[in-house]
């Protein structure tokens, strides 16, 4: 069967089938999906025992659909919007995936329910075969070596007890990932790589909240306003608003916000943006579409001089020298 969505004991959709993992070479497909409440448009990519599922599901009203899969698979999820629960044979509880939320399963037979609370859901899946996730985290941290000893006896598992905030260098390279231009070989080369990548960056993510001190945020709804607050500073991102006037548009005081900004996601409001911005800039320059007068304008500085010195001072090199 692979993995099936279900809605009134009705399959939808079947996101992959366990041949897939055997195919050779590189593939990718892009479908559209009409269900009874909405549509569902999805990406995939297949290459080296791995795949890739971006997915972006538009409701008419709030709902529920059941999920079932009986192939053994590693799976990194990235839930970017939305909610989805995972209730897995074998573990002690079920997780439950809020947007901006990332997690690291291995299962053998799973089930459960993709809650869809809001009307557009996101949500990002990087899904291994056994033994190709073997092979790439051999090398990989002492929290990483651990997971694998668990794949290895068969047993069920998450990476982390509690799941982790995406935040900014996980959303660029899933961005990365989403708006890449290569074809063929080198587009398979490009996302094994930013494969590796992100699970280093999972890995770090789980060093870093073990280390860290008891959240000051504690309640969903703070957390998605804070969420929201990230979103509309990317969407503003020529003109953000002043922290207070953002603490006002997410409907949180302006206290909370700083410091729940930085527990979410690792950085100020505006260091986040400001690193936003450089990252945006240099795959502007990359692509060669853009000149760096533009993309400065484009991204809301102030002058040409002002960009160039806050992008050699986060990449080591200017603007001219990215373009050569």
């Amino acid at each position: 069967m692979g993995f099936e969505l279900r809605n009134d004991k009705k399959p939808l959709i079947m996101a992959f089938n366990e041949n897939d993992f055997g195919s050779q070479g590189f593939k990718e497909d892009a479908f559209k999906i009409n269900i009874p409440f909405g549509q569902l448009t999805a990406k995939q990519w297949l290459f080296d025992g791995i795949k890739m599922l971006y997915s972006e599901t538009d409701l008419d009203k709030p709902a529920e659909l059941d999920w079932k899969g009986d192939t053994e698979l590693v799976t990194m999820h990235f839930n970017l919007q939305g909610r989805t629960s995972i209730i897995q044979d074998g573990m002690s509880h079920s997780f439950e995936l809020n947007g901006n939320q990332h997690n690291l399963f291995y299962g053998t037979n799973a089930e459960g329910k993709m809650k869809l609370d809001e009307l557009q859901m996101k949500s990002f899946m990087i899904q291994f075969a056994k033994d190709s996730f073997l092979t790439i985290s051999k090398d990989g941290n002492e929290s990483l070596k651990q997971f694998a000893d668990k794949i290895v006896s068969g047993t069920p598992v998450a990476f982390s007890n509690a799941n982790l905030n995406i935040d900014l260098p996980i959303q660029t390279c899933i961005n990365s990932i989403l708006n890449c231009d290569y074809s063929n070989g080198l587009k398979r080369l490009f996302l094994l790589s930013k494969t590796i990548e992100l699970l280093v960056l999972q890995a770090e993510s789980f060093n870093n909240f073990q280390h860290s001190k008891p959240g000051y945020i504690k309640h969903d709804y703070d957390k998605e306003r804070i969420v929201f607050a990230r979103d509309y500073l990317v969407k503003n991102i020529e003109s953000p608003p002043t922290l207070v006037e953002l603490a006002k548009i997410a409907g949180i005081n302006e206290y909370k916000l700083k410091r729940g900004f930085k527990e979410m996601f690792n950085q100020t409001a505006f260091s986040y943006l400001a690193d936003l911005r450089l990252d945006l800039a240099k795959r502007d320059l990359l692509e060669g579409k853009k000149q760096a007068t533009k993309i400065a304008y484009e991204l809301g500085y102030c002058s040409l001089q002002h960009f160039s010195s806050a992008f050699k001072k986060k990449f080591g090199i200017t603007p001219r020298q990215m373009k050569r």
